[in-house]
């Protein structure tokens, strides 16, 4: 059950983070996380490095639960 929580937490992440990062890249929009302090560059890099975090979240919670037979 946590792994599938996991899981579920990784793919809100990714889909939170990647629609920010185009969004900034195509309509120079801040998005979410817009009031972190510093230009385009690090909020380009922090939402690079949160989808990242995202997709190995998901990925991993996937391949922990279906070790455990349930996938």
């Amino acid at each position: 059950m946590k792994y599938d929580v996991l899981q579920v937490l990784g793919m809100l992440l990714l889909a939170v983070c990647i629609q920010g990062l185009a969004r900034l890249v195509i309509d120079d929009k801040r998005g979410l996380l817009g009031g972190l302090p510093g230009g385009f560059v690090p909020l380009l890099l922090t939402y690079a490095v949160l989808t990242a975090v995202g997709a190995c979240l998901a990925g991993w919670g996937h391949s922990r639960a279906k070790a455990l037979g349930r996938r």
